[in-house]
């Protein structure tokens, strides 16, 4: 449960990659707000466990990266409930490595789902949002606003998430839809378990967060039902990093001027 509560009782939700980490915290938070969720994924077994004992609950089984089992989601979607309200936009994989070796395998397999799907997904659920005046929001990273050394594949993608977010909501603001992302940082999810879950392998990671801990899934889902909810009606267009003051630092490291006493005239 959230520490804020919103009023999403009689909204239609979609939450792609709903079957764990992020996605399962950003659906369960909406369905303890009271919206009907649909987690969407490629396995039933986690789907299933992410809306065990809601009511309101419904999970369907869709590869984002493929447009007409996309167009097939929000078709069958909107036939069963009548409507959609938000669409959470959190599907995606990562691969890393210098690009010298990168194959083009990995790197279309990275724009398929993590760009594609978020494209197919906005342009076969805008009608039905321009209708219910709802919102769309992005799950990007904050790999999406800097760069990092090995992902040059992975971050490109994010970059053109977080471009795209804030081109379709200048097209379709004055429609009554409004489109925002939040871009995590390091989050605690099963893909990353072996690094947080040791002291010595996350501590590189700890030094470039002002708050001193990783991330957990519940921080962005927090966020995520801030920017689909009433409160957030004059937001649109934004990027919100979700990553404990990363983002803030120059790049310098930590306590590289601490005991400079020197003053610069």
């Amino acid at each position: 449960m959230t520490s804020n509560t919103y009023h999403f009782e009689d909204k239609v939700v979609i939450v792609t990659g709903g079957g764990t980490g992020i996605g399962r915290a950003v659906t369960r938070a909406f369905l303890d707000n009271g919206a009907t969720v649909v987690a969407v994924g490629r396995r039933q077994e986690p789907l299933d466990e992410t809306v065990a004992g809601y009511e309101r609950g419904h999970t369907h089984i869709t590869d984002v990266s493929n447009h007409e089992q996309v167009a097939e989601l929000v078709r069958s979607v909107v036939n069963r409930f009548g409507h959609l309200d938000v669409v959470v936009s959190n599907a995606g994989i990562f691969e890393g490595g210098e690009i010298e070796n990168v194959s083009d395998d990995v790197w279309h397999k990275l724009f398929s789902v993590n760009l594609d799907g978020l494209f197919y997904l906005t342009k076969e659920a805008l009608p039905y949002l321009i209708e219910s005046h709802g919102n769309i929001v992005v799950d990007t990273s904050v790999s999406g606003l800097r760069g990092d050394w090995g992902q040059t594949a992975y971050n490109s993608t994010k970059h053109a998430m977080n471009g795209f977010v804030r081109c379709v909501a200048l097209d379709y603001g004055a429609k009554g839809v409004r489109v925002n992302a939040f871009a995590p940082g390091f989050i605690e999810t099963d893909i990353n378990k072996e690094v947080w879950s040791d002291p010595e392998r996350v501590k590189p990671y700890l030094d470039r967060v002002a708050l001193g801990r990783t991330g957990r899934a519940e921080d962005c889902a927090g966020v995520a039902l801030f920017l689909a909810s009433d409160d957030a009606a004059y937001l649109t267009g934004l990027v919100v990093p979700v990553d404990g003051g990363t983002t803030a630092a120059t790049g310098q490291g930590r306590n590289s001027y601490e005991n400079d006493t020197r003053s610069v005239l």
